[in-house]
């Protein structure tokens, strides 16, 4: 369950905001971008990167 439920908080917290699948670092950065292909981790230099989830898996 997300933690705040204001639509400017959701924005600032979610939107924009992909995670590294290697190491776990955030970013924040386009979606098209991503998608494209150019942009990649700052920490580790991976390409894999998916967006941040909304709700915990349990």
């Amino acid at each position: 369950m997300p933690k705040a439920k204001i639509p400017a908080a959701m924005g600032r917290i979610y939107e924009r905001v992909w995670v590294c699948m290697r190491c776990n670092a955030k970013l924040r950065t386009d979606s098209r971008r991503v998608l494209t292909g150019s942009v990649k981790c700052r920490r580790c230099g991976y390409k894999g990167l998916r967006q941040k989830s909304k709700e915990r898996k349990v």
